[in-house]
């Protein structure tokens, strides 16, 4: 099955996944599962996938789920599902998709409210005995005409040839999208991958100064205190699972069209064949990546700070299948789409030593995975 016929057969409301190794269409729901405890919804799964029509379930997994009123997990078993090798060098040949110009713009909160937020973030963090706290900001995009969350898909995997690059529907037919870089966890039979990034640099146009980037972090203490936090907590959420567990001490180098990362590859053998993969994604999430640590403290300073709801922004996208392997990667670089409008999401990791105003370039960064894949000119939303 070619990547390409997939990608063009994509609707508004199916599930769809491009990873370096493989591309997944679920389409329709034959059963959908919600809930707000994750490893009690991953018992569920595990039971109706026993009778499923098709071989896996698929869907999202919110930020918070556990809190009073909390995001609900939603999870599908598709009426049907296709499978293909990775989307390039097929999708390649594929045109371009219209998305059109916004015609307003709306930052929550506003550039240099967050830039004070990190600031407050800062002086708190010792306070509350925080290692690492994330804070993300967004922007409401309202368009005149509908918003097509088929032409964002298609140019985000023309874009993107690594990562993980998804569109998942969401409770009222609205649908996540985006392009995330990092992986939170893969099983396949008794071997467990997770791929943690922290620590961020944009790319740059010019080679010199793109180059210098990659540099600068690799040399930044900073970066890899963030990073530090994030990879051991990781590798001892997942001890607890393995028989073994690989964790390298130092991070590598890892690029996307529009950031470097630090990222650290930690690898484990299952030490029980009835944990699935969405048994782990549950415990792993949220990691510090996307929340901080301590993760309950960082958890209520990011309800204090933030003027918004994150729902299924910085929770998780992926799948599993009847023996219990899956990958789920972490819903970053990502936008919410609506009938008319869009909210897009970006944040960056703040430890003592962060500057609120490059903590604020950060995200402008970060906006830039989906502003390109809207046909907007890289920087285009810098100014908000």
């Amino acid at each position: 099955m070619d990547a390409a016929r997939l990608l063009e057969d994509y609707a508004r409301g199916d599930f769809f996944l491009a990873t370096a190794h493989r591309t997944i269409l679920g389409s329709g729901a034959a059963t959908e599962l919600t809930g707000t405890d994750e490893a009690r919804l991953a018992e569920r799964v595990r039971r109706a996938l026993g009778d499923a029509p098709t071989p896996i379930a698929a869907g999202v997994l919110p930020f918070d789920s556990a809190a009073d009123g909390g995001t609900p997990a939603r999870l599908v078993i598709p009426e049907g599902v296709r499978f293909a090798g990775r989307p390039h060098p097929a999708v390649d040949r594929l045109p371009r998709r219209h998305v059109g110009l916004p015609e307003r713009v709306t930052p929550v909160p506003e550039g240099r409210r967050h830039a004070e937020a990190v600031a407050d973030a800062v002086r708190r963090l010792g306070e509350r005995g925080l290692r690492k706290v994330v804070l993300a900001r967004a922007l409401d995009l309202e368009f005149a005409e509908p918003v097509r969350p088929e032409a964002i898909l298609h140019n985000l995997v023309k874009d993107n040839d690594r990562g993980y690059t998804f569109a998942a529907g969401l409770p009222g037919g609205r649908t996540l999208v985006g392009s995330s870089p990092e992986l939170l966890l893969s099983r396949q039979g008794d071997r467990v991958v997770s791929h943690p990034h922290a620590g961020s640099m944009p790319r740059s146009a010019d080679p010199v100064t793109d180059r210098q980037n990659g540099e600068a972090l690799l040399a930044s203490r900073k970066d890899h205190i963030e990073h530090a936090v994030l990879a051991e907590a990781v590798a001892e959420a997942l001890r607890p699972f393995c028989r073994k567990l690989d964790a390298p001490e130092k991070p590598e180098l890892v690029s996307t069209p529009t950031m470097w990362h630090l990222g650290t590859t930690i690898t484990g053998e299952l030490a029980d064949r009835d944990v699935t993969a969405l048994h782990l994604a549950a415990a792993l999430h949220p990691t510090p990546a996307i929340c901080g640590t301590p993760t309950e403290s960082a958890r209520e300073l990011v309800t204090e700070l933030e003027p918004f709801e994150r729902g299924y922004y910085a929770g998780a996208v992926g799948w599993v299948d009847a023996e219990g392997d899956g990958e789920w990667a972490v819903t970053i670089r990502c936008a919410e789409v609506a009938e008319r409008s869009l909210r897009l999401y970006a944040g960056g990791g703040i430890v003592p030593e962060s500057d609120p105003g490059a903590e604020l370039d950060e995200t402008s960064a970060k906006f830039a995975t989906l502003a390109e894949a809207m046909g907007l000119p890289r920087g285009w939303l810098a100014e908000f």
